[in-house]
């Protein structure tokens, strides 16, 4: 069954060892944190570092896993219809829209998206890592190391399958900033696959 994930919002959720998550962009230009957490023991999380220090590279794509902080594969992409996604970049929050839009009365963001998904499951605002963007466009300058968000590579459809190595709590959202959603806010869909 196909959930949708209104624009601007966030859901969590469980997943089991084996069964596979799909999110879809629906409209196209959408992006999707995505956060995950060992159902067991949350203090076990995905990780930013860790995945890119293994994987040698910044866009991870088809076969490609997610590592956590103890350095044991989370999750692992068997299908992408983009290859292009951010795991650099914190989510999106309250004060990225005061300090890089200048917003007075600024959206929570993801941030705050996700911290209140992920409240039942006991998982707190600081236990939130970096995200795995989801459809994100980061380019990087190789000689300045210059941080560019552009506007994400996907269209109406297309999506990335991941399979859970692990018994996970997961998190997504239908991302809140401007800027990496080319100026437009959409739903992303998700639907949790098998098991």
């Amino acid at each position: 069954m196909m959930h949708e994930i209104a624009p601007r919002s966030g859901a969590a959720f469980r997943l089991a060892r084996g069964q596979r998550l799909r999110v879809v962009d629906p409209l196209g230009e959408q992006v999707s944190d995505l956060l995950a957490f060992n159902a067991a023991d949350p203090a076990e999380v995905i990780s930013s570092g860790r995945t890119l220090d293994y994987a040698s590279r910044l866009f991870l794509t088809r076969g490609d896993p997610l590592y956590s902080n103890r350095s044991r594969v989370m999750l692992r992409i068997v299908e992408d219809t983009v290859g292009r996604h951010d795991f650099l970049l914190t989510p999106c929050s309250a004060d990225t829209f005061r300090i890089i839009y200048g917003d007075e009365h600024p959206h929570r963001g993801c941030f705050g998206n996700l911290a209140e998904a992920l409240a039942p499951f006991g998982i707190t605002p600081d236990q939130i890592p970096t995200a795995f963007n989801i459809f994100m466009n980061v380019r990087v300058d190789g000689d300045s190391g210059e941080l560019k968000v552009a506007p994400p590579l996907s269209r109406a459809g297309d999506h990335i399958v991941l399979e859970a190595e692990q018994d996970l709590i997961v998190a997504l959202t239908a991302c809140s900033a401007p800027q990496s959603n080319n100026f437009s806010f959409k739903p992303i869909h998700y639907a949790i696959e098998g098991g």
